[in-house]
């Protein structure tokens, strides 16, 4: 049977954070995935996640702390059992604007996660819409990034490879032997769930995750997490969602 994660980051507007944790157990989620601000207080989080029944395979890391606090992204990682650690964002201030500073900052994320991968946790990126922006060069920065970085794992956020204007099969295609972790999310229509950032439940926009989910299943990811960015009712999203991905 399939276990489905959530990412914690869905529900930040919505404490506390042991009532999420109870309530994603009731619908059936098996596993969370963190967030900076989720590890704030490791013990109440172990904690909770032991009186859920829910364990937290992978987790996002800041690029500051992979950095500047090696050890305390190790310390995290296996505090919680996290069998995957992903550098989840890079400020827009921070950016690359050309092919071979996009492959320096994947050599970069390369270099981030040598701690984390000597002690056997997987490492990679999880991305967003601007890396797949076509550079003024003509270059995609995703594509740099993997260059720069050949061991990184891959984080797939399908819907903002979309939103990146961009063909998530083709990545899928592509890319898919890197594929370790999968976003599921879904964008509304246009013009609708604007409170919403115009995101919408799993199933309840424009992704084929139909087509998605039998792409996904040929590559080897491993797990499968809930996301939204900024829902109104994170129960209905939870709910919604999971019970969208059980029927593909």
């Amino acid at each position: 049977m399939q276990q489905f994660s959530y990412q914690l980051y869905s529900s930040r507007e919505f404490p506390p954070l042991t009532d999420t944790l109870r309530m994603l157990a009731d619908l059936g989620y098996t596993q969370v995935e963190g967030f900076g601000g989720s590890y704030n207080d490791l013990a109440a989080l172990t904690d909770g996640l032991s009186k859920a029944a829910l364990t937290m395979p992978t987790g996002h890391i800041s690029l500051d702390m992979l950095e500047n606090e090696p050890d305390k992204a190790l310390e995290i990682a296996q505090a919680i059992g996290m069998k995957y650690v992903y550098c989840p964002h890079i400020e827009a201030s921070q950016r690359p604007d050309n092919a071979g500073d996009w492959l320096a900052f994947g050599q970069r994320i390369e270099k981030a996660g040598e701690v984390l991968r000597a002690a056997g946790i997987g490492f990679g990126w999880h991305n967003h819409d601007f890396e797949f922006v076509p550079q003024a060069d003509g270059s995609i920065p995703m594509e740099e990034v993997f260059k720069g970085g050949p061991s990184l794992s891959w984080e797939a956020d399908i819907a903002w490879i979309v939103r990146g204007g961009a063909d998530p099969f083709d990545w899928i295609d592509r890319y898919g032997d890197r594929i370790s972790t999968v976003h599921i999310k879904d964008i509304a229509p246009e013009g609708d769930c604007l409170d919403e950032d115009g995101w919408a439940d799993v199933g309840f926009g424009t992704m084929d995750w139909k087509a998605l989910w039998s792409a996904l299943s040929k590559t080897p990811a491993e797990y499968f997490v809930m996301e939204h960015d900024k829902p109104s009712d994170h129960a209905r999203f939870a709910s919604r969602s999971i019970n969208t991905v059980r029927a593909l």
